[in-house]
């Protein structure tokens, strides 16, 4: 037998996954069940858990999959206010995506800001804030050195950057300059020629001929750790 918050909390999530197919964030569980933090959430889920009626997806931060509901010859109610709301069976297809608070992105080493240094690739990943991401796919890169400071990327930050091979004038982008150097920059043309400007004024604009210079992604969004 479930309590009263866990069926409402079980409901809740079925009736986002059926909407968005997204799982809603601890933060849109707490407003909808009107608790003050989020610790009752986790309670919740744990215990619906236990149960069997719900699973946390273990490749993806905070996505959740609703299982089962209870048994449908006696459908639960939920009590809010003066409302009550039925609690509706899952779609047979549903299949859960993960929840729009957090997600991991891959981790491809680092990147210069400041004079371009051989790119190389990692297989680690990064937990992202959804809400620094754009669409498309995206991957981070760990600055390295401080010809961007006056844009407010610091050596240390970690890049975020949308996949993409093309850019307009004056986007911040990780540009490939002869098939082995990256480096973050802002885009430029004159003429036949690629300007990558550096945001600080102690460092000159680098210029290359067009075709040796790719572009891998415009930067999305920043991420700082403070130690």
């Amino acid at each position: 037998m479930l309590t009263a918050k866990q069926h409402e909390l079980l409901h809740f999530i079925q009736q986002k996954l059926d909407s968005s197919g997204i799982s809603p964030s601890f933060e849109e569980m707490k407003e909808a069940l009107g608790l003050k933090s989020k610790s009752g959430i986790h309670r919740l889920i744990s215990a619906l858990e236990e149960r069997g009626f719900l699973r946390r997806l273990p490749n993806r931060a905070r996505a959740l999959e609703v299982l089962k509901v209870p048994d449908a010859a006696k459908p639960a109610v939920l009590e809010r206010s003066d409302n009550i709301v039925p609690l509706r069976k899952p779609t047979p297809a549903l299949k859960p995506i993960a929840a729009n608070d957090i997600i991991e992105v891959p981790l491809h080493g680092k990147i210069a800001a400041g004079v371009p240094i051989e790119a190389f690739e990692d297989h680690n990943n990064l937990a992202v804030p959804a809400a620094l991401l754009g669409s498309g796919e995206h991957y981070a890169l760990e600055v390295s050195g401080d010809s961007m400071v006056e844009a407010g990327i610091f050596d240390g930050d970690y890049a975020l950057i949308q996949k993409a091979s093309t850019a307009r004038e004056g986007d911040i982008v990780v540009a490939l300059v002869d098939g082995q150097d990256a480096t973050l920059k802002y885009f430029r043309r004159e003429g036949q020629m690629i300007r990558l400007d550096p945001a600080n004024s102690a460092y000159e604009p680098q210029r290359y001929p067009a075709e040796r210079v790719i572009v891998q992604g415009r930067l999305s969004g920043l991420l700082r750790r403070y130690h």
